[in-house]
């Protein structure tokens, strides 16, 4: 009997041994895990973070990977011409130069086709390229807070020709400019040294945020991504919503949420090469009425981050970066 027992307690110990040690391993790898939730509404940055991150971890793109991009860069170009005529119809103004009406209306007609061997013409390059250059687009582009256009429209006009070459292959500036609206949730892995980081990417737009709850567990943290640009601009789903209005309600429920009371959270402002160009163009206080700070870039940065700051009423932890 007593040998009995005793062979029936090393097998307890053994196995509440073997339970410890995986505890302990358990532990010691989600102690290099790190779970970062990137939020914001759509076209605050979140993606771009993705990719820069993809270019300094992971080695960049490879040249197939490059290749997937150019239908969406060809869209973006012609999207952001066609947004650029249809915006001259809303305000009211013409093509200085006559050849360019009819520039416009190619462009309207153009399709970008969902196929890999789709190469842009160049013709509709020419188009394009004639079109921005025409004298009118300083009037269109100070009205631009009353229409949507992508913050990299201007980089695609400028670089049309080269696009429009027939052996065109995107590089990683253009893949860093390119916007592919984000359906569903992407997840990012690499490692920093002895950590292993699991980055997810959710869809910014107002039909893709219920999709977030998915990711909520255990989130070591959260970048919460605000382009400072987008102070004059309208949502593109929703053409009479201001984008930093709808961040701010945005930020202020998911910092009030109770799934992340232990989660740091990092407010990323970015964009700001565009905001410090649009400042003294496009007063701050046309769209923000008790904002007094002028033209001064410090001054309306900080006050945009003390509209976010005021958010947050659970007072946790927010590092603006």
């Amino acid at each position: 009997m007593g040998a009995c027992v005793s062979t029936d307690g090393r097998v307890e110990r053994e196995r509440s041994m073997a339970i410890d040690k995986q505890i302990e391993e358990d532990s010691r790898r989600f102690r290099k895990e790190c779970k970062i939730l990137l939020l914001g509404s759509g076209e605050s940055g979140k993606s771009t973070i993705v990719k820069q991150m993809k270019i300094i971890h992971q080695n960049g793109y490879t040249p197939d990977e490059l290749a997937v991009f150019r239908l969406v860069v060809y869209k973006n170009l012609v999207d952001s011409a066609r947004d650029i005529v249809l915006a001259m119809k809303k305000i009211g103004v013409d093509c200085v130069e006559g050849i360019n009406r009819a520039h416009a209306a190619q462009i309207l007609d153009y399709e970008v086709l969902s196929d890999a061997s789709f190469r842009l013409s160049p013709d509709i390059a020419n188009a394009i390229d004639s079109l921005w250059k025409d004298p009118i687009i300083a009037t269109v582009m100070d009205h631009s807070s009353e229409f949507y256009l992508m913050d990299s429209a201007s980089y695609f006009f400028s670089q049309v020709q080269r696009i429009a070459q027939n052996d065109y292959i995107p590089n990683e500036s253009d893949v860093l400019r390119a916007r592919a609206k984000t359906t569903g949730i992407s997840e990012t892995r690499f490692n920093m040294g002895t950590l292993s980081i699991h980055m997810f990417d959710v869809g910014g737009q107002r039909s893709e945020r219920k999709k977030w709850i998915h990711c909520f567990e255990a989130v070591t943290s959260i970048i919460f991504c605000v382009a400072l640009s987008e102070y004059d601009q309208v949502l593109l789903e929703e053409k009479e919503q201001n984008r930093m209005a709808e961040s701010l309600v945005l930020f202020e429920s998911v910092i009030n949420s109770r799934w992340f009371l232990r989660t740091s959270i990092i407010l990323f402002l970015n964009k700001i090469d565009v905001f410090k160009a649009k400042l003294p163009k496009v007063p701050l206080e046309r769209y923000f009425p008790e904002y007094t700070g002028g033209p001064d870039i410090n001054k309306a940065a900080k006050y945009i981050l003390w509209r976010f700051t005021q958010a947050n009423r659970a007072r946790l932890s927010v590092y603006p970066q």
